[in-house]
């Protein structure tokens, strides 16, 4: 398949993720976030190529923008590439480069959003607007959607989008968004491109003491903070059972052959940990996706060193993998305890899509068509992304924002961490794969 990616569009990739990084859309959750001015500098980018975008929104400044470009096939189902555009915060002083800079330093853009997502976000305007200079169109519709509110509850992003605008997405059958198809340095000499074809659900968890209050200095056996350090402590030494989905089974095998490892992830006297203990650093591509998972993060009680508190309050991430809900429900009442209560502060579903797809197969060959060299492998995200939203309309998500990355450069790590950073060559290179796969999609 020729290459339509011209040079204007290289540069426009790099243009872009650096102008929406200086575009500050810090999501600090209950709320506080205005995606609006990036929302409308990707709709200027999609209007001025002939599409008509559309801003919507549920709450004023949270904007989201959907665009559909009409395919050739009018039977083909349709695809929906999705990004979000909000971003985690960032404390400049603990940066090498202040986070919403943008800079471009030695052939690196740096800045918060750079790998999360913002650099998808700039790499379908490059795509689509080379697109239009060469007159190119897809075989199936797309349906592009920039969010609001996906690093928080999504209610004002992909969550109004599906609930409250669902024919936008008319005939989306399978949709693509981040964290996938990136370079990861297994060994010197061996390049993973895992490709997300599952997420764990999320189980935001508010655990709640009850107790009886009283003076500090008196002997108290119904103390509530002690009853929720003891629940607390429960469950962050819990050790959760394995339980292995299709899409984890597929990368253990994947990953087994790549090193050459004889190993049956199907058998039943299969050991996942000792097969994890042979991968060396691949093993973190499936080590917390092969257990459901709860780590307590937040503690709230009392308003005074002398007085025991009635109550008191923590919140737990916790994360389901498919089929593992009542597992995960079981546990918490056990790890709980009679005097600690417990419910779902915010819940979203697990996702599995399948691997022998011809879908698959297309976004594999579109990352082997520019990297021959790697090992392309499915993986299921540990995390979330708006791919659970949208699956309310029936559409199979897979994670696939394609990188090229040196050795040595830890991707991973640098969502929400600090100084995430991504190389101008990284974005090229994902121009080129997306341009590959959407036209062949």
């Amino acid at each position: 398949m020729a290459e339509h990616i011209d040079g204007r569009a290289l540069d426009e990739v790099v243009s872009f993720t650096s102008e929406l990084i200086r575009i500050d859309t810090t999501n600090r959750g209950g709320g506080d976030c205005r995606e609006r001015p990036a929302a409308e500098y990707v709709a200027e980018r999609l209007a001025a190529t002939g599409l008509e975008p559309v801003l919507l929104e549920r709450t004023p400044g949270r904007t989201n923008v959907v665009a559909r470009i009409e395919g050739t096939d009018p039977l083909a189902d349709a695809l929906l590439v999705h990004g979000h555009l909000d971003v985690v915060p960032a404390e400049p002083a603990d940066w090498e480069v202040h986070p919403f800079s943008g800079e471009v330093r030695d052939g690196v853009v740096w800045g918060r959003g750079a790998v999360d997502m913002k650099n998808m976000d700039a790499m379908v305007l490059a795509v689509v607007r080379a697109w239009a200079r060469a007159g190119i169109r897809p075989r199936r519709d797309i349906v592009i959607a920039y969010t609001a509110d996906e690093e928080a509850s999504a209610i004002d992003g992909s969550g109004f989008l599906a609930d409250h605008h669902p024919g936008l997405f008319e005939g989306c059958t399978e949709g693509i968004s981040e964290s996938g198809a990136f370079t990861f340095h297994a060994s010197p000499g061996t390049a993973l491109y895992p490709i997300a074809a599952g997420e764990r659900g999320t189980g935001w968890l508010k655990l709640t003491a009850h107790g009886r209050a009283g003076h500090g200095s008196k002997v108290n056996r119904a103390n509530a903070v002690s009853r929720l350090a003891a629940a607390i402590t429960r469950i962050g030494e819990h050790q959760w059972p394995v339980r292995l989905t299709p899409t984890v089974r597929a990368a253990l095998a994947e990953l087994a052959a790549v090193y050459g490892i004889a190993a049956d992830p199907a058998a039943p006297d299969f050991d996942v940990d000792e097969l994890l203990g042979k991968l060396g650093p691949a093993a973190a591509l499936v080590e917390s996706t092969v257990r459901n998972s709860a780590n307590p993060t937040m503690l709230e009680a009392g308003y005074k060193i002398n007085v025991i508190p009635g109550h008191a309050t923590a919140y737990v991430d916790g994360r389901i993998l498919p089929g593992g809900e009542d597992e995960f429900r079981d546990t918490l009442d056990r790890l709980t305890g009679p005097d600690v209560d417990w419910e779902f502060h915010h819940k979203e579903v697990a996702l599995q899509a399948p691997v022998d797809s011809l879908t698959y197969a297309k976004l594999r060959a579109a990352v082997e068509e520019f990297a021959p060299e790697g090992h392309v492998v499915p993986y299921c995200m540990s995390g979330g992304t708006d791919a659970k939203q949208f699956s309310r309309l029936g559409i199979t998500g897979y994670g696939f924002s394609p990188l090229r990355l040196p050795p040595g450069f830890d991707y991973p790590a640098l969502f929400h961490g600090v100084d995430e950073r991504v190389p101008v060559d990284a974005l090229h290179f994902g121009v080129r794969v997306l341009d590959h796969y959407l036209r062949a999609a």
